[in-house]
C-alpha cells in the first residue's frame, strides 16, 4: 500500500508523491476523492458519494460514473489506495499526510498552548496551521461539497483570528499586525472579531481616534447590509477605548533589565518593512525559506529569492523575515540595494547598517566591512538584502558569523554566490492569483464575476504586481466591473497602459530589466516579442538575429539570467524551449514597434519562418507522410510563380547542424514541438505581408504537424491569415494552395459540406491557372469528402479524375492518396475487384515513396476489403500489420483507426473480449483528439462486441449513442450500418417489430446511396 502520498484539501484538491503532482482527472473524480478523504479509513456509501458530487440532480448513470471515477483514481494513486467495501468505498491514507487533518491537529495544539498561557507557541502553531492553506478549501471541484468547503474556510478564518489574538497577547507585536489587520477588515468587513482586534491595535499605538472610526465604519456596514447593531464584544471594546481602559494595554514583559553595573547593551535594530496583509500563495516557498533560516545549522544560512520584476520576491522575503524574527532576537537589518535600477555601492550600504547598529562608520569600505562583521559576530542577527544586482554587490555585506542569517532577493539567480537555499519565484497560478485579486479589489468582484476575475489574472500573466495593480484599479473605480477591466486588458496594444496605478507601473519595472541588457539581447527580446510564438528553441534566435548558434546561446542565457526569458521544459525532440512572460512579450513587441524599422521587422520574421520551413522540408523528406505536397516551384509553371519560387529559395535558408540533427532524429516529435510556434510565425508573416512565405509555410504544415496532432485551431488560423495576405497581394496561386488546405481541414473536422465547398473553389481556380497537380489534389479531397457524405457515384467520378491527373504527373504521393480513396469508394459500392486494383496501386506508390504511414493506411483499407468478403483471418493480419507500422510513427489517431479495424475482424472471429479491450483504448484516443467520427466508429464496434456477448442493454446503449453521433455528423451510411446492428439487438431482445422498422430504415438508406449492403440477404 502506498503511504507516501500527500493529500491536499486546503486549496485545490490534489495528491502529491515524491514532489510530483498526480493527475487525478477532472472535477468529478477529484470531488469523489475529497469526499473519501474527509472520512479517511471509513466507508463512504455510494449514495453519499453521489449526493456529494451531484447533489439533488444526479444523472441516471451516476453509479456507473462513480465506478469509472474510482478506477481512474486507482490508476493515478495505486490499485490499493481505494478499497471497495459495501455499501461504498474507503480510502487508505495516512492521516498525517492529509493536510486537513494536520491543520486540525496544529490548531488543537495552538489552542491548548493559548489556554496554558504560552502565547508565542500558540501563535507559531496556528501560523503553521494556516501555512498549509493554498486557496479556498476543496478548490477545482465545482459546487460539489460546497457546504463542507464553507465549513473548512470558516475554520481557517477562526484559526486566523485566534493566531492574531495570540500575537496580541504578547508584547510589542502591534506594528507588525496593523497592516495585516487593516487588509483583513477591508476584505471581511462583517467579521466583528477582526474589527475589534484592529481597534485594539490602533488604540495601543496611540491612535484612539482611528480606533473609534473603525468601530463607526463597522457599525454603519452592519446596519446598512444586515440591519443589525454590533455584537456585545465589539461594543465592549468600543466602550473600553472611550474610557481609556488600562486593561487594553499589553501586559508588561517578564524580561529582566540589565544588572547594576552592566554597560549599555548594543541597540537591537528592527529595520524590517511592514508585511502586507493580503499576502497570497507561496506557501511552499515560504515554508522553505522559514526552515532554511530557522533550523539549527553549522554554517550561516544564506537564502536567495530570485525571479522577474513584479513576481513578489520582496513581499515574500519581508513576510518570511517577520516570521523568523524570533530566531534573531539581536536584530533584523534591512537594506534596499536597487540592483535593477541604480545599484547602491556596498560601502554606502555598510554605512547605513552600522548606523542602525549604533556605530559611527569609518571612512574606508574595508574598515566598514570589518567593523560590521565584528559587531554582529556571535549575535543572532538577520540581514535582508532586497533587490541585489550582482554577487559583487552582495559579498562585502555578508556577516562572517554562523549565528547570523542572510535573506537576499534579486532578479538574477546569483549563481556564483554560495547559499544554503534557493527559491526561484514564478508567476501565480489562476486560483491563488484570483484570490490575490479579490483581496486587493474586494471579494465582491471575484464572487460576482468569477470568470472575468480569472480572465484578469490570465491577462496579467499571473504576475503578482500586475494583479495588485489591476485589483487597485478596481478598488478605486467603483463604477468598474471585473468584466470591464478584463475587456480593457484584452487589447495588447494598451494592456501595459492599463497596468498602472499611483507609483506602481508594470511597464517601468520591465523597462529596468530591458535597459540592463546588452544590445544583442535587447534586439533578441524585441524580435521574440514581435514573433509572439508560445515558445521557441534557442536556434530560432539564430535566425531572428542572423548570428551563429554559439552567439544565440549566449544571448538566450543572458535573457534567462535577467529573468526575461524562462525555460518551459524540454520537448519531445530534446530541445529546451523558452518563452518570455506574457507581459514581457507585450513590452518587447512595443519596443520592436518603437525601435525597429518595418523592413527590419519583416526581415527577422522572414528569416525565422524560412528556417522553420527549411527544417520542415528536411524532416518531411526523412519520413514521407504520403501527403500530397503542393509547394511552389513544384506546383506552378507560369512566370509570376517562378519568381515566387525564386524568392522562396532566398528565404528558405539552411539551419545549423545541431538543430537539423534534432529535427531529423525524430521528425514526428519535432513537428509536434514546433507546430504552435510555426503557426504564430505564419500569422506574423502574413500580417507583415510576406504572403509568399506565409502561404508556403501554411500549406507545408497541412501534411505534417497539424494532421498528426489535430491542431485544428492553429491550422485554421494559419490558413485564414495567409489567405488574407494572398488575396491582398492578388496571389491567386497562393489562394488556391490555401483553399485546398482549408478543404482538408474541414474534412479532418468531419465538416464535409464545408470541405466540398473549399475543394470545389480550389479545383476551379487551379483549372484557370493550368495547375494540373493542384487540380488533382483538389479532386482527391473533393472525392473523399463526397464519399463520407454518401455521394458514392459522384465520389467515384471525381476520384477517377484525380487518379488520372496524378498518373499523368507520375506523382507517387498523389497516386497513393487518390487510389486509396478511389479503392474505398469501390468497396462502398461493392465492386471488390476494382477496390483491390486501386488499393494495390496505392500500396505500390507508397512503397516506392518510402511512406510507412501511407503504406499502413492502405493496408488497413485492403483489410477492409477482405473483411467485406468474409476473409476475417486475412483482414486481421493486414490490419495488424498496419497497427505495427503506425505504432512507430507517433500518430495515435491513425493507430486507433487501425486498431478498430483489427478489433472488427476479431469480433467476426469470435474473439469479442479481446476486441472489446482494444476498442476501449481506441475510444479514449478518439475522445482525446475530439474526433467524433472515430468516437462513433468505436462506439458502434463496442456495441457489436456487447451484442455478440449477449449483453443487450449495453449493446443498445453504445449503438444508440453511435447512431446519434452519425446523425449529428450528417453521415447517412455509417448511421444505416449502426441501425442494422441495432435491429439485431432488438431482435435478440424479443422485439421483432422494432427490429423490422430499423432494418427498413437502413435498407432505404443503402438503396438510396447505392451502397453494397443493399444486396445483403435478410435486410
Amino acid at each position: 500500500m502506498n503511504t507516501d502520498t500527500d493529500y491536499r484539501l486546503l486549496g485545490p484538491v490534489e495528491a502529491w508523491r515524491e514532489g510530483r503532482r498526480l493527475a487525478l482527472g477532472g472535477p468529478k473524480p477529484r470531488a469523489l476523492l475529497a469526499a473519501l478523504l474527509l472520512e479517511p479509513g471509513r466507508v463512504v456509501s455510494v449514495d453519499a458519494l453521489i449526493d456529494a458530487i451531484w447533489g439533488e440532480r444526479p444523472p441516471d448513470t451516476a453509479r456507473s460514473l462513480i465506478q469509472s471515477y474510482v478506477s481512474a483514481l486507482r490508476r493515478a494513486l495505486s490499485a490499493e489506495a481505494i478499497e471497495t467495501r459495501p455499501p461504498g468505498y474507503l480510502v487508505h491514507a495516512d492521516a498525517a499526510r492529509v493536510d486537513r487533518v494536520e491543520f486540525e491537529r496544529l490548531c488543537a495544539r495552538g489552542r491548548q498552548a493559548a489556554a496554558d498561557g504560552d502565547h508565542a507557541a500558540a501563535a507559531r502553531l496556528l501560523g503553521d496551521a494556516l501555512a498549509l492553506w493554498r486557496g479556498p478549501a476543496l478548490g477545482g471541484i465545482g459546487e460539489s461539497l460546497r457546504a463542507v468547503a464553507d465549513q473548512l474556510d470558516e475554520a481557517r478564518q477562526a484559526a486566523l483570528e485566534e493566531r492574531i489574538a495570540a500575537e496580541l497577547a504578547q508584547t510589542g507585536r502591534e506594528r507588525e499586525l496593523i497592516g495585516e489587520l487593516t487588509a483583513l477588515v477591508a476584505t471581511h468587513p462583517g467579521r466583528e472579531r477582526l474589527r475589534g482586534q484592529l481597534m485594539l491595535v490602533l488604540y495601543r499605538l496611540g491612535r484612539q481616534a482611528d480606533a473609534l472610526a473603525v468601530y463607526a465604519q463597522g457599525r454603519d456596514i452592519l446596519a446598512e447590509e444586515l440591519g443589525i447593531d454590533p455584537g456585545p464584544d465589539l461594543r465592549r471594546m468600543h466602550e473600553a477605548i472611550l474610557r481609556a481602559d488600562d486593561e487594553l494595554l499589553p501586559a508588561p514583559a517578564d524580561t529582566p533589565g540589565p544588572a547594576p553595573g552592566d554597560t549599555a547593551a548594543a541597540p537591537v535594530a528592527a529595520l524590517l518593512p511592514p508585511t502586507i496583509g493580503d499576502f497570497t500563495g507561496r506557501d511552499t516557498q515560504l515554508a522553505g525559506v522559514r526552515a532554511a533560516l530557522s533550523e539549527p545549522r553549522e554554517a550561516m544560512p544564506v537564502v536567495v529569492l530570485s525571479g522577474p520584476g513584479g513576481v513578489g520576491k520582496s513581499t515574500l522575503g519581508v513576510r518570511a523575515a517577520h516570521q523568523v524574527a524570533d530566531a534573531y532576537p539581536d536584530g533584523q537589518l534591512y537594506a534596499e540595494l536597487r540592483g535593477a535600477t541604480d545599484p547602491v555601492a556596498p560601502g554606502e550600504v555598510l554605512g547605513r547598517l552600522l548606523y542602525a547598529l549604533g556605530a559611527d562608520p569609518p571612512d574606508g569600505d574595508a574598515e566598514r566591512r570589518d567593523l560590521f562583521r565584528s559587531l554582529v559576530a556571535g549575535r543572532r542577527v538577520l540581514l535582508v538584502l532586497d533587490d541585489a544586482g550582482s554577487e559583487s554587490q552582495v559579498r562585502p555585506l555578508l556577516p562572517g558569523s554562523a549565528t547570523c542569517g542572510v535573506l537576499i532577493t534579486a532578479r538574477a539567480r546569483l549563481g556564483a554566490l554560495p547559499c544554503t537555499h534557493r527559491a526561484d519565484l514564478d508567476v501565480l497560478d489562476t486560483e491563488p492569483g484570483t484570490e490575490l485579486l479579490g483581496r486587493v479589489a474586494g471579494e465582491r468582484h471575484v464572487r460576482d464575476e468569477p470568470d472575468a476575475a480569472r480572465r484578469i489574472v490570465e491577462l496579467c500573466g499571473g504576475l503578482p504586481l500586475a494583479i495588485r495593480i489591476a485589483g487597485a484599479r478596481l478598488a478605486t473605480r467603483r463604477h468598474w466591473t471585473a468584466r470591464m477591466l478584463a475587456d480593457r486588458l484584452a487589447d495588447e496594444h494598451h494592456r501595459l497602459d492599463e497596468l498602472a496605478v499611483g507609483d506602481l507601473e508594470v511597464r517601468a519595472g520591465l523597462g529596468m530589466s530591458y535597459r540592463a541588457l546588452d544590445a544583442p539581447a535587447r534586439t533578441a527580446l524585441r524580435r521574440l516579442g514581435l514573433l509572439a510564438a508560445p515558445d521557441v528553441a534557442a536556434w530560432v534566435v539564430t535566425a531572428l538575429l542572423d548570428v551563429s548558434e554559439a552567439e544565440a546561446d549566449r544571448v538566450v542565457e543572458q535573457l534567462i539570467d535577467a529573468q526575461l526569458l524562462h525555460c518551459t521544459g524540454v520537448d519531445r525532440a530534446g530541445q529546451p524551449r523558452y518563452r518570455p512572460h506574457d507581459l514581457v512579450r507585450v513590452y518587447a513587441a512595443e519596443r520592436a514597434d518603437a525601435e525597429d524599422p518595418p523592413a527590419e521587422r519583416a526581415a527577422a520574421v522572414g528569416r525565422a519562418l524560412g528556417a522553420w520551413l527549411w527544417l520542415t522540408g528536411r524532416a518531411a523528406s526523412a519520413t514521407p507522410s504520403g501527403a500530397v505536397e503542393l509547394h511552389r516551384g513544384l506546383l506552378y509553371s507560369n512566370g509570376s510563380d517562378k519568381a515566387a519560387a525564386v524568392a522562396l529559395r532566398r528565404l528558405v535558408r539552411p539551419v545549423g547542424p545541431e538543430a537539423t540533427q534534432r529535427a531529423l532524429a525524430d521528425p514526428a516529435a519535432w513537428f509536434e514541438a514546433e507546430a504552435d510556434a510555426i503557426a504564430a510565425a505564419v500569422e506574423r508573416a502574413a500580417s507583415l505581408d510576406l504572403h509568399t512565405l506565409s502561404c508556403e509555410a501554411a500549406a507545408a504544415l497541412c501534411s505534417s504537424a497539424y494532421t498528426v496532432g489535430n491542431r485544428f485551431e492553429a491550422w485554421w488560423r494559419t490558413h485564414d491569415a495567409a489567405l488574407a495576405a494572398a488575396r491582398r497581394a492578388e496571389d491567386r496561386a497562393g489562394e488556391a494552395l490555401l483553399l485546398i488546405g482549408l478543404g482538408q481541414l474541414r474534412y479532418e473536422q468531419d465538416r464535409f459540406t464545408d470541405s466540398q465547398r473549399y475543394f470545389n473553389q480550389a479545383a476551379g481556380l487551379c483549372a484557370e491557372l493550368g495547375d494540373v497537380r493542384g487540380r488533382a489534389a483538389a479532386f482527391a479531397g473533393l472525392g473523399s469528402a463526397r464519399r463520407e457524405a454518401g455521394r458514392l457515384r459522384d465520389a467515384q467520378e471525381t476520384l477517377v479524375r484525380a487518379v488520372e491527373g496524378f498518373r499523368q504527373l507520375k506523382d507517387d504521393p498523389g497516386i497513393g492518396l487518390s487510389c486509396r480513396y478511389a479503392g474505398s469508394v469501390q468497396l462502398e459500392l461493392g465492386d471488390f475487384d476494382a477496390a483491390r486494383s486501386f488499393l494495390d496501386e496505392s500500396l505500390r506508390a507508397y512503397r516506392r515513396l518510402g511512406s510507412r504511414r501511407g503504406e499502413s493506411l492502405t493496408l488497413r483499407s485492403i483489410g477492409l476489403v477482405h473483411r467485406a468478403l468474409g476473409e476475417y483471418a486475412q483482414a486481421e493480419e493486414l490490419s495488424g500489420r498496419a497497427v505495427d507500422l503506425l505504432s512507430t510513427l507517433g500518430d495515435p489517431l491513425m493507430l486507433a483507426y487501425a486498431m478498430q479495424a483489427r478489433a472488427k475482424s476479431r469480433i467476426r472471429l469470435g474473439r469479442c473480449a479481446e476486441a472489446a479491450a482494444e476498442i476501449r483504448g481506441v475510444l479514449d484516443v478518439c475522445r482525446g483528439h475530439h474526433d467524433r467520427f472515430g468516437e462513433a466508429l468505436g462506439l458502434r464496434t463496442l456495441g457489436e462486441c456487447e451484442l455478440a456477448a449477449g449483453r443487450l442493454d449495453t449493446a443498445e446503449l453504445h449503438l444508440t449513442t453511435a447512431a446519434e453521433l452519425w446523425n449529428d455528423l450528417e453521415l447517412p451510411l455509417p448511421r444505416a450500418r449502426t441501425l442494422r446492428d441495432l435491429a439485431a439487438t432488438r431482435e435478440a431482445a424479443g422485439d421483432p417489430a422494432g427490429a423490422g422498422a430499423l432494418r427498413a430504415e437502413a435498407r432505404d438508406i443503402f438503396t438510396a446511396y447505392e451502397a453494397r449492403e443493399r444486396h445483403e440477404p435478410g435486410l
